[in-house]
């Protein structure tokens, strides 16, 4: 999922230089991936999903290789988007299927903090997005960027390979739902629902055109590798890291920290210039926003007893929100503008006000 949902950062330059792509017609490419993802966190979590969760998970990872794959073949604005609209949809029947396979059977197994390996998956995805585009551009410039998506594709297909697998065996039932009731709880729930809306659309506009950024301050292709490979590098421990965290301030705390620290990394992308400032803004943005997205949710169920279904139904719709709205915002002000610096500052305050609601 790391690469289906994210691959398009370090592919985007190319795009741009190669497929006469705009930054506003990029972003809009962006968004319109984030609109598949809320439609399928809103899918996976009807009624249409029915009969083993192995078998719809296969299917989305299956998708979400082809998805990928295509992007190197398809030609033109409206395949692209098509395109990135399945790769969303089938990103969060895989996030939210994962997710619940792992948690029940960690859960039976009485290990649910391992669960943060599974998240670990996302940066690793990443890192390795950097690593294969960096290799397509050392072929040399014969190679276009198709390629990417092509040598992207190929990757991920053999990493489904191995879940692929173990999907075969037999799923075990899943625990039954709790009981829901009604209560207070949704009003309790809501500072954490537009907090995490705001962090959506704080952390995607970086999360998008961080490596565009860096090729627009005249940086070198192997900073544009470093810079999305220490994004996932520091992703993939980041779970493990602010859950630790967590047990000693508190989950809700640990959560306002980690989107400030975000923030800063953030605000560091846009006023300064320069290989430390971009590496260490990657760093801060990769160490932060995976564990950001899971301590949110933890944080909700906390407020939200008997509820706890509607109430990570509400976040991760808000969230979804929030990153379909941050790419075509910053890549309509930055075509206008003529850089990122605006765009980003305006992600940085949306983390300082999601930091401020989120403490209420």
């Amino acid at each position: 999922m790391g690469i289906g949902r994210f691959a398009y950062t370090p592919v985007l330059p190319h795009m741009v230089a190669g497929a006469g792509l705009s930054i506003d017609a990029a972003g809009l490419l962006a968004s319109v991936n984030f609109a598949g993802y809320l439609a399928g966190a809103l899918l996976v979590a009807s009624r249409i999903v029915v009969g083993p969760r192995t078998l719809w998970l296969a299917g989305a990872l299956v998708a979400s290789v082809v998805t990928t794959a295509a992007m190197g073949i398809a030609t033109g604005f409206a395949a692209w988007a098509a395109l990135r609209l399945a790769s969303g949809l089938a990103s969060a029947f895989v996030l939210v299927l994962t997710s619940s396979i792992a948690l029940d059977g960690l859960a039976r197994a009485g290990r649910p903090q391992l669960v943060a390996i599974v998240y670990a998956g996302v940066g690793c995805g990443i890192a390795l997005s950097a690593l294969a585009v960096a290799a397509t551009v050392a072929a040399g410039p014969a190679v276009l960027w198709q390629a990417d998506w092509l040598v992207l594709g190929a990757i991920a297909a053999a990493l489904a390979a191995v879940p692929l697998a173990v999907l075969t065996r037999r799923e075990p039932p899943p625990a039954p739902p709790p009981a829901q009731s009604e209560g207070p709880a949704a009003a309790s729930a809501r500072p954490l629902v537009i907090s995490y809306g705001l962090f959506g659309f704080g952390y995607i506009v970086t999360a998008t055109f961080i490596v565009a950024m860096v090729r627009s301050a005249e940086g070198s292709p192997a900073l544009e590798t470093a810079v999305w490979l220490v994004v996932g590098l520091a992703g993939a421990p980041s779970v493990v890291v602010w859950n630790r965290i967590a047990q000693r301030i508190g989950v809700r705390a640990a959560f306002v920290a980690a989107i400030l620290v975000e923030a800063v990394g953030v605000a560091l992308t846009a006023l300064l210039d320069g290989a430390v400032a971009a590496l260490v803004g990657a760093a801060l943005l990769g160490g932060t926003f995976i564990a950001v997205t899971a301590l949110g949710l933890v944080a909700v169920r906390a407020v939200s007893p008997g509820r706890e279904r509607q109430a990570i139904a509400m976040m991760t719709a808000s969230f979804a929100l929030g990153q379909m709205v941050g790419p075509a915002v910053a890549g309509f002000i930055a075509a206008r503008t003529g850089d990122f610096t605006l765009p980003s500052l305006l992600a940085a305050a949306a983390l300082v006000a999601a930091a401020v609601i989120a403490r209420r």
